[in-house]
């Protein structure tokens, strides 16, 4: 954690928050690496990974379930449904609104998305042994669910 001039202040070295954006940032290159091996940026795998999980929804249903933008989820569901991952149709109940699926491609792929993401996951956290990996999984998750951060 060292500057280009030389040691940060052990107030700076010291931060929990600090450390923990300092990590979040780490972790941030290491999973868009990871990604994009397979051409797909961290929206994609959220949508996917939300459709495989809790089945058909509507864009904004999505939107609420991941915290994906409105704007950035149509760009999302229109680069995944060009390379039918997914596929939207009219809501029988609604015409005015899409329902988006994943197909059995975009199963495959969030198949293929988590085999990578589990190597990013080892990758960030090779200093830890496995009882401290659960550990910090666990004091992270404390921290986030105190402080209501539900979309990640």
């Amino acid at each position: 954690m060292d500057t280009a001039e030389g040691t940060l202040p052990q107030r700076l070295r010291t931060l929990p928050s600090r450390l923990t954006n300092h990590a979040a940032l780490i972790a941030n290159r290491i999973v868009d690496q990871a990604l994009a091996q397979a051409g797909v940026r961290r929206y994609h795998y959220a949508l996917l990974a939300a459709l495989e999980e809790f089945g058909p929804a509507s864009q904004a249903a999505l939107g609420r379930r991941t915290g994906i933008d409105r704007s950035d989820m149509v760009a999302t569901v229109n680069d995944l449904a060009e390379r039918q991952l997914v596929k939207r149709a009219p809501d029988p109940e609604d015409r005015r609104r899409n329902i988006i699926t994943i197909t059995a491609a975009g199963r495959s792929q969030i198949t293929h998305l988590d085999r990578l993401l589990a190597a990013a996951q080892d990758e960030f956290l090779a200093p830890l042994p496995a009882a401290d990996r659960r550990d910090l999984i666990d004091l992270l998750t404390r921290l986030v669910d105190r402080h209501g951060d539900k979309h990640n």
